[in-house]
């Protein structure tokens, strides 16, 4: 089993019912697509091998001919015990750390120039994801596991940020300042109450 159709399966998991390939992507986007891309042409291409092996299986077709499909039992088996025996190695591919690794032969206002495209993108990611934060902190039960998947987001984008602040200064973008801290609510209990 490789990544993709464990992440499809575990969304089929979660999401307790049928989905198409086209809402398995949409689900993808929501849940997971921060941290783990999947386009649709792989989408299409796994639920094929996973119907092949058995770890799903097809429904009627609906509007224009998409096909909901729904996780067997050992779909839900395979899946469990890839993330639970198998998981791989993590791998890291960030692009801008290829840019500053060659940017010797880079003009330094390119290179500036691409820092600072990245630095913005990182702050408004985090800016998302704390206001995503909240929201799922308002919802009854608080959804605790999406909360601290989103964490690991938050706290990466805020590493990044602090990461372009230490860059030697004719490398750093000009607006490279670390990210303020989110404000914590103040702690309840008895040395709190009046």
């Amino acid at each position: 089993m490789n990544a993709t159709a464990a992440s499809l399966l575990g969304l089929l998991d979660l999401g307790g019912g049928d989905l198409t390939a086209g809402e398995l992507v949409r689900v993808a986007e929501q849940r997971i697509g921060s941290f783990w891309t999947l386009t649709r042409s792989q989408v299409h291409r796994e639920l094929a091998a996973l119907e092949r092996d058995g770890h799903v299986e097809p429904g009627p077709a609906g509007p224009r001919d998409a096909r909901p499909v729904r996780l067997t039992a050992r779909g839900r088996a395979a899946y469990r015990e890839w993330l639970t025996e198998r998981l791989p190695a993590e791998t890291t591919r960030v692009p801008v750390l290829l840019a500053v690794a060659l940017g010797a032969v880079l003009e330094p206002q390119a290179l500036r120039d691409v820092l600072e495209r990245s630095a913005a993108g990182h702050r408004d990611r985090l800016a998302a994801y704390r206001a995503l934060d909240a929201q799922l902190a308002a919802l009854p039960g608080g959804e605790p596991w999406a909360r601290a998947t989103l964490a690991y987001g938050v706290h990466h984008e805020e590493a990044v940020l602090r990461w372009f602040a230490t860059l030697p200064e004719h490398v750093r973008p000009p607006d490279a300042g670390t990210p303020r801290p989110r404000a914590e609510p103040p702690a309840e209990g008895p040395e709190r109450q009046a």
